[in-house]
């Protein structure tokens, strides 16, 4: 191990009469004070678990409709979880850190993909609703965003993976919205050239929906 040695010269000072120097004390560093803590926002916490939509996928940092709803909702803490790709199987593996946030509202939007990737209706359905019995054993009350698929996936699948938010939002007694992209999906003006995500003006139209549903849930 290499040693960095420190040689220090010292003068010796001699003369008739002249009397040594006493050596300058330095007087001890001040401790440095740490940083505060930040406070905790005590606002009551909405969640948005989602997907890209909720990620606001090809939109500039605000245009989210997460970001919108943060506007809206002053009052709250709004944290936005949307993740990008995500299936109900993804949903589940990072259920824990939404919990840690202590929700009183989560807006669930997964299950877009699941269908996208011709991922059986009934893993949807099963993935979605250990998600909700998590949410509520919590004490969070859950706003369920149905979700639809493009034609070509055939009107068979289509219409059992619609049935999935039905069937959950009656078991477990709460909000649903049928369609979250409502005057949106289909919709050039509304749409990004993928025809899969809104885009700006899309995602303001898809945060009214979600507003109009959220509100009496915070009555």
């Amino acid at each position: 191990m290499r040693k960095l040695w420190l040689v220090a010269s010292l003068a010796l000072l001699f003369g008739c009469g002249k009397k040594e120097e006493a050596p300058v004390r330095q007087a001890p560093a001040a401790a440095v004070p740490e940083p505060a803590a930040q406070a905790a926002d005590p606002r009551p916490t909405i969640v948005i678990f989602g997907d890209s939509i909720s990620a606001g996928f090809g939109l500039d940092a605000g245009q989210s409709f997460p970001d919108l709803l943060q506007r809206d909702l002053a009052k709250y803490r709004v944290v936005n979880m949307g993740v990008s790709g995500d299936t109900t199987q993804d949903g589940l593996s990072r259920l824990s850190l939404a919990l840690a946030e202590k929700p009183q509202l989560v807006v669930l939007e997964l299950g877009g993909n699941d269908g996208l990737r011709g991922i059986p209706a009934s893993i949807t359905l099963q993935n979605l609703a250990q998600m909700i019995e998590a949410f509520q054993a919590a004490g969070a009350r859950v706003l369920l965003a149905g979700m639809t698929l493009p034609p070509n996936y055939g009107p068979a699948f289509i219409a059992r993976f619609e049935a999935v938010y039905k069937e959950l939002a009656k078991k477990y007694q709460i909000t649903l919205i049928p369609f979250l992209l409502e005057g949106v999906g289909g919709h050039d003006e509304f749409m990004q050239r993928d025809g899969l995500h809104p885009n700006a003006a899309g995602a303001r139209k898809v945060e009214a929906i979600v507003l109009k549903s959220i509100t009496p849930l915070l009555k």
